[in-house]
């Protein structure tokens, strides 16, 4: 009982609020000195203060709240902006309805051909002269002789013509004119003109084998048949342009010689020249003549007129030049003249000592002259 007692008889401290023994002075916790007439008035003033009323508002009226200041908001805000002309009236745009437009198609009415009606003329009217006869009237109106019988109920033999008898002559009757044929293009022309012969394809036949047999070209079999490639299959058939045949392979023909070479002009050196001793060579140039074939040449001939026919010199070149050689020079103090022509060869072959044969290819050149010899004293006039 005693210790309910003192448990009971306990108080607070002011200061830190720890449970102090009823007699303390001091708060051991905190060490605060405890007054015990102002804890009563403390106490006694907090029993007789006046609580602060508590609001308590539901959170769905709270939302309700803030919707509508912000309504309330907008609206001034619109409202000051409609007055400043800062708000623009939404332009309406009309909206177009579109009327559906009935289309009538129209029906294709055929209309008959109407085939014009041939109206018979009526018959003519002859009248039987001399010496004329059934057939000589169907022959004038281009009518049958048996027309005329039928038409004057005249024996079937016609032997009963009277002259001055009136005879009804049916008119001709007109015969139609032929039909336009079709004109055949290029083309078509070209393949109804062709002699062809069908082929079909054996085992081991191809395309090039098929060609070859016929002597045609591959080409044209694959266009004649069109085919786009050059395979062809067991038992396929085919037409063979004989038309299209390659020419047959002869004998070459024997090459032609050109006609004979104009006469060449002889360019250097002049004619009547002189030289001397000192001149080691002398070059004669003439014009081409046109371009050579392998086995033609062009004769140089080089005659010493003065000491006779005995000294000549005849060479063969492809050139247009030639160089007289030093030792083709004169061994003698009287100058000697020296005549000069060129002309075209052609070999013909060979002797049996192996020197070739040549045969006039052109005309001879005209002649020039010159003037050769070793003294070196005088130079003579040409």
């Amino acid at each position: 009982m005693t210790s309910n007692k003192n448990t009971d008889q306990s108080s607070t401290c002011p200061v830190c609020g720890s449970r102090i023994s009823t007699n303390a002075s001091r708060c051991l916790v905190c060490g605060s000195s405890i007054d015990k007439s102002s804890e009563k008035s403390v106490k006694k003033t907090e029993i007789n203060r006046p609580k602060i009323p508590s609001i308590t508002i539901a959170l769905p009226l709270v939302i309700a709240l803030v919707v509508l200041f912000l309504a309330i908001g907008a609206g001034g805000v619109y409202a000051v902006m409609n007055q400043t002309g800062m708000v623009v009236e939404p332009t309406v745009t009309p909206t177009i309805t579109s009327t559906a437009t009935i289309t009538i198609t129209p029906t294709l009415t055929l209309t008959p051909t109407i085939e014009p009606s041939i109206t018979p003329l009526p018959d003519l009217e002859y009248t039987v002269q001399s010496g004329d006869s059934c057939l000589s009237i169907a022959f004038l109106f281009n009518v049958s002789v048996n027309s005329i019988v039928v038409k004057n109920n005249l024996s079937a033999t016609c032997d009963n013509l009277v002259v001055g008898q009136k005879l009804s002559i049916p008119q001709p009757t007109p015969t139609p004119s032929p039909q336009p044929t079709a004109t055949l293009g290029e083309v078509d022309a070209t393949r109804a003109a062709c002699n062809t012969v069908s082929y079909t394809v054996g085992p081991g036949d191809t395309l090039s084998t098929i060609a070859r047999n016929y002597n045609v070209e591959i080409d044209a079999i694959r266009q004649w048949n069109g085919i786009i490639s050059d395979i062809v299959y067991e038992g396929q058939p085919l037409q063979i342009p004989l038309c299209q045949r390659l020419p047959t392979a002869g004998p070459t023909p024997t090459a032609t010689n050109p006609p004979p070479y104009q006469a060449p002009s002889l360019l250097l050196p002049a004619d009547g020249a002189p030289f001397t001793a000192a001149n080691d060579s002398i070059a004669l140039q003439w014009s081409s003549v046109g371009t050579l074939r392998s086995d033609e040449y062009y004769a140089v001939n080089i005659e010493d007129v003065t000491e006779g026919e005995g000294r000549r010199l005849v060479e063969y070149v492809t050139d247009t030049k030639f160089n007289v050689p030093a030792n083709f020079r004169p061994n003698s103090t009287v100058p000697h003249v020296l005549r000069w022509t060129v002309f075209v060869v052609r070999q013909t072959g060979s002797s049996t000592d192996g020197q070739a044969i040549y045969q006039p290819a052109g005309n001879i050149s005209n002649p020039r002259t010159f003037i050769w010899w070793a003294n070196l004293a005088s130079t003579p006039s040409p």
